[in-house]
């Protein structure tokens, strides 16, 4: 029997193998995720009829003689690069790049996929819709997600609630203007100059001048000579039922007044100390001012809109910057003759007191409550430029999860009808040493194989991936290269029936032979 007949036999069937992995490409064109393949050819085994020889003295070498036995399917690969991203606009889905592929469990099954087309099920699990597949990932606990721990199933409540939290802490950060000006004089509307501290008032203003040679009136306000005007800032509060209290917090840079013995002039120099309280400089009244000093408690109240009145007190504290514009931590010795901790305040918010006469008492059985709340100045600088002084508090009012967003970490953070932002979850990904050993099991499924390595999983940003929000990945199938492989298996395909028809032939002649 010719052997020519099966090695066209052999080809006739690779070729068909080719042909059928072009079709599965060329069926999954549009299939989200989706991977291509291709097949390699071999050549089979040789029959060897005459081996190598040698050169010799008197005679060159000869080469082997040998009759190939037709091909093999040497391998179908698994083309692993990135599809397109293509923009869907629906919020949870997500567009995986680089070598890496999402984590779905069905039980204690483990899968991996590309196809981000994930969305929430009626109970907050994060799943593949089609297969219900757990996304794997880590939940967030008060904000804060530890991606060291075991991955888990994401769930994210539907309606999800935040209960009020009362403010513990508020941080100060960003500038303090260095070069603030200075108040250097203060006259009353009879003309009267006022050697240290003043109050404003509708009926007795006062003409501020200060040390940039301007002059402005003030009807209202404490005012002292060598300090510099009061810097304010306004921070909400909140307190165990999540009601807000806007609290002033007024800042003041502290300065001496230096006059010269011979001239007589009197000049402003800038301390680089700020005092920090609750009233705008001074305290007692308008005939008697009082202004305040450092250590000395300043109190701040106001009515709420049920009636009830909340008491704010906080000292009076002094913070101390470095020449290089730094606040200074450490002071070296306070009243105490021991070394104080310098930058920091404590705030004390009482609620729920009956107002002012005229008001409604407050419903028998009402009680008052009392908050302590830290107030942090250590990230504050001290440089020339704009006050851009801001108090950033912790705590909240009570919200409800409205809508999610994820980012490109990979991050799905819950935004509450309160405004708060917090962290939900995070999903994981999952890298291998060897992606194409990866086995296909269907529904754009792959599980670890003997040859894929076992699976890193981590964050996007630890395995060095990209998500994109709001889209998915498209097949990477080339149609244009798919055809064209097409062409070039029909027509090995061809060839091969060739062999096959011409060995008949042959084979025919043979017989033939005997007539």
């Amino acid at each position: 029997m010719m052997r020519s007949l099966f090695s066209g036999i052999s080809g006739l069937k690779n070729h068909q193998t080719r042909m059928d992995v072009i079709g599965n490409n060329i069926s999954n064109v549009n299939t989200t995720g989706f991977k291509s393949s291709r097949v390699t050819f071999v050549d089979m085994l040789s029959q060897t009829q005459t081996g190598a020889a040698s050169p010799k003295e008197n005679i060159g070498g000869t080469n082997p003689k040998q009759i190939g036995l037709g091909s093999a399917v040497g391998s179908i690969d698994l083309m692993f690069q990135d599809g397109s991203v293509q923009s869907t606009g629906k919020n949870t889905d997500l567009c995986l790049s680089g070598n890496g592929l999402f984590v779905v469990n069905r039980g204690n099954e483990r899968f991996y996929t590309r196809d981000g087309a994930f969305e929430f099920d009626a109970e907050g699990n994060y799943v593949l819709p089609g297969s219900g597949l757990y996304v794997q990932g880590w939940n967030g606990v008060d904000g804060v997600i530890d991606t060291t721990k075991a991955t888990e199933n994401i769930v994210v409540q539907v309606g999800k609630s935040m209960p009020a939290t009362a403010t513990s802490e508020v941080n100060y950060a960003n500038n303090l203007n260095a070069n603030i000006p200075m108040v250097t004089g203060i006259t009353k509307s009879d003309g009267t100059a006022v050697t240290d501290s003043a109050v404003a008032t509708e009926e007795e203003p006062l003409t501020i001048t200060l040390s940039d040679g301007t002059s402005i009136i003030q009807t209202s306000g404490g005012y002292k000579v060598g300090n510099s005007m009061p810097v304010t800032t306004t921070v909400t509060m909140y307190d165990s039922l999540g009601a807000t209290h806007q609290i002033p917090v007024y800042f003041i840079r502290e300065g001496e007044v230096e006059t010269d013995a011979t001239t007589g002039e009197t000049t402003v120099k800038s301390l680089d100390k700020w005092l920090v309280a609750l009233a705008p400089g001074y305290s007692g009244t308008a005939d008697s001012p009082t202004y305040v000093a450092k250590d000395a408690e300043t109190t701040y109240e106001f009515i709420e809109e049920n009636g009830t009145k909340t008491t704010v007190k906080m000292n009076a504290v002094e913070i101390q910057f470095q020449k290089t514009g730094q606040i200074v931590t450490k002071l070296s010795e306070g009243a105490s003759g021991t070394a104080q901790t310098n930058g920091t305040a404590v705030m004390t918010l009482t609620s729920g007191a009956a107002g002012t006469e005229g008001v409604e008492p407050l419903p028998t059985g009402t009680s008052t409550e009392q908050q302590s709340v830290l107030i942090n100045f250590l990230n504050l600088t001290q440089f020339a430029g704009n006050n851009t002084v801001n108090g950033t508090p912790n705590g909240n009012a009570a919200g409800t999860l409205k809508e999610v967003q994820i980012d490109t970490s990979g991050v799905i953070t819950g935004v509450y009808t309160n405004g708060e932002r917090v962290a939900e979850a995070q999903v994981a990904v999952a890298q291998f040493t060897n992606a194409t050993g990866l086995t296909k099991t269907g529904n754009s499924l792959y599980q670890e194989s003997n040859n894929s390595g076992a699976p890193n999983i981590k964050t996007v940003n630890d395995l060095g991936l990209t998500i994109t929000p709001s889209a998915l990945e498209m097949s990477n199938v080339d149609v244009a290269n798919e055809f064209a492989d097409m062409i070039i298996t029909q027509r090995g395909f061809q060839s091969n029936s060739k062999i096959v028809t011409v060995g008949d032939e042959m084979l025919e002649t043979v017989i033939n032979m005997k007539r």
